[in-house]
């Protein structure tokens, strides 16, 4: 099995907005990233739009030649939005409008019944669902009895272990446990948040993860070595 690398290109419309300008533009990275490799393209419409915006998605969607993960909260709002642009999948994320980045999986116990409304109007819309959660047991099986196709395991707490060179082992089998069962009850499994190069070395050994969903490492290493190159490094890894 080859697994799969989602290039998130959020950061590219961070650098953009820095001069509140129109360059770079996402969608010209979106059909770069494919060009070098990637498999599918990812982008988070935050609510206060703080990077991609509704133009961006609207652009990028329309390119049918882009396979599309939209990230996004679970609310009436987005919802609606996916139904207008139909990405091929929708990843739900938690959202919380002072984090400067996503914190940790979606609280499912507490959120259950609004998730499983929204996971199964996405379904009617054959759009692909994946829910963002924290590696635990209760988790993945809350996901199944959600409806969604796919879980996005959060890897912010092993990734963090890796790069401070800390021990990270009780870490890893949260996830390989987490994967497993996953697999077994016809759920695919991906992973995503805080990857890079020896993150991904790691994780690529556990055989049930299908897709690598990766953003702020690959546009940070572009900027010194290039998106090419940096894409082509992590599928060789991947491999």
């Amino acid at each position: 099995m080859t697994i799969r690398l989602g290039v998130n290109i959020d950061h590219v419309a961070t650098i953009r907005k820095a001069r509140g300008e129109k360059h770079p533009e996402p969608y010209i990275t979106a059909k770069k990233a494919l060009e070098y490799g990637a498999d599918s393209i990812t982008i988070h419409l935050r609510e206060d739009r703080r990077h991609i915006n509704d133009n961006d998605l609207k652009l990028i969607s329309s390119i049918k030649s882009i396979p599309l993960n939209l990230e996004m909260a679970s609310n009436s709002e987005m919802l609606k939005i996916a139904i207008k642009h139909k990405p091929d999948f929708v990843c739900i994320v938690p959202e919380k409008r002072n984090e400067v980045t996503t914190e940790g999986g979606l609280n499912l116990k507490r959120y259950k019944n609004k998730l499983k409304s929204t996971i199964n109007t996405l379904n009617k819309y054959k759009i692909r669902t994946s829910l963002f959660i924290n590696p635990t047991i209760s988790n993945v099986i809350i996901s199944k009895s959600l409806n969604a196709k796919c879980i996005e395991l959060h890897t912010g707490k092993i990734s963090n272990q890796i790069k401070k060179n800390k021990k990270f082992a009780n870490h890893l089998k949260k996830i390989k446990n987490c994967a497993k069962l996953a697999k077994s009850l016809g759920l695919e499994v991906h992973v995503g948040h805080g990857i890079d190069y020896k993150t991904a070395k790691i994780l690529s050994n556990v055989k049930e993860i299908e897709e690598f969903n990766i953003g702020h490492f690959i546009i940070g290493e572009s900027i010194i070595f290039g998106l090419k190159k940096t894409i082509s490094r992590f599928k060789k890894i991947l491999k």
